[in-house]
């Protein structure tokens, strides 16, 4: 038995992550249509999730949370201080919070709401097709029983890793959060490469899309170190590596981990606005 049948829950924010998440607990069958609700300021968006997945929908945010046991907060960034506020005192005294709202941390969620039991978590968008990477932490009040509902949710749309180190979810925010925007960069850059030698870029795409899909699973499948896999294909003096000290002339390392840093220093920042 799903450890979500006899649960409620309730999305606030019912924007693309929100449906993702929904699409999935819902397909895999962990908790009934009946038993979910979303909230939204456009009445539009509530019904067109009504009719794809049969859920309940509200354009009040307190109306949503009422009763439940599960509350996931799915809003952005700059509007979570007001919606703080509007559920303050809101939640069931034995909810549990499950945010996915990047920078936020368990202490201003915790102290917004005035509710004790906090998820923080970092998802990133592949989990739009259940190939998603989620960080998560949780605050000391969160029970066993909730930590499973949490993996339960996660792992329908993808990958989980729990951390006790709240830190570490900026990292994420940095890393596999945005990680799939450097994904989409390089791939972009591949295909007008493909495109510059003469292929047309419907046919460049699709030997992209799936060299790179290709290669991931192939790491998978072997385990062997990113290095390890790249010399398997290096031959000395061939295409390979002519292409290699290119990449390395140009900083390319250099060029991402610069990236990554100033995506986390971002969070940060975000972070602190929040929190302010």
């Amino acid at each position: 038995m799903s450890t979500l049948s006899d649960s409620s829950i309730a999305f606030v924010g019912s924007g693309t992550m929100a449906e993702a998440m929904i699409k999935a607990l819902l397909q895999q069958q962990l908790i009934p249509p009946k038993q979910v609700t979303a909230s939204g300021p456009r009445q539009e968006r509530g019904k067109e999730l009504e009719e794809k997945y049969g859920i309940q929908t509200t354009v009040h945010n307190r109306e949503a949370v009422e009763g439940r046991s599960l509350v996931v907060l799915t809003v952005k960034p700059q509007t979570l201080k007001q919606v703080l506020r509007e559920l303050k005192g809101g939640i069931a005294p034995q909810g549990l919070v499950l945010s996915i709202v990047a920078g936020a941390s368990t202490q201003v969620i915790s102290q917004g709401l005035d509710h004790p039991a906090v998820v923080r978590s970092m998802p990133n968008t592949p989990a739009q097709v259940g190939k998603g990477m989620t960080v998560w932490t949780a605050t000391p009040q969160v029970s066993e029983a909730q930590r499973e509902q949490v993996r339960s949710i996660l792992r329908a749309f993808g990958e989980e890793y729990y951390t006790d180190e709240e830190a570490q979810l900026d990292m994420a925010t940095a890393l596999s959060g945005t990680g799939p925007t450097y994904v989409f960069m390089f791939m972009e850059a591949l295909v007008d490469a493909g495109v510059h030698l003469g292929f047309p870029r419907r046919v460049a795409q699709q030997l992209v899309l799936q060299t790179v899909e290709g290669s991931a699973a192939l790491a998978r499948a072997t385990a062997l170190h990113p290095a390890q896999l790249r010399d398997m294909v290096t031959s000395p003096g061939g295409t390979s590596a002519e292409a290699i000290y290119q990449l390395e002339k140009g900083g390319l390392r250099t060029v991402l981990s610069k990236a990554v840093w100033a995506a986390h220093q971002k969070s940060k920042y975000l972070g602190g606005l929040i929190q302010g």
